[in-house]
């Protein structure tokens, strides 16, 4: 099975430029941006096999990272 990468540049590529320009100049953009960072990784591990855990735990975190990416890219909408 093929992993995806689901970082939001890789995600997003079209915004590269506004990603950067709001994690360096928006506090909250950058949190929200680290939160989804950790939360993609966190996924990777577990579909990867590093990690082992529930069938549920691996789809709170796949609808926490969708929850944050819409947030991420209604603000990247707006910028």
């Amino acid at each position: 099975m093929s992993i995806e990468k689901h970082d939001l540049v890789h995600e997003l590529p079209e915004y590269r430029e506004k990603i950067h320009n709001l994690k360096m100049n928006n506090a909250h953009f950058a949190r929200l941006f680290e939160q989804y960072h950790q939360v993609d990784h966190a996924v990777h591990r577990v579909e990867s096999g590093a990690e082992v855990t529930s069938d549920e735990y691996l789809e709170g975190l796949k609808k926490k990272r969708l929850m944050l990416k819409d947030r991420l890219y209604a603000m990247l909408k707006k910028a």
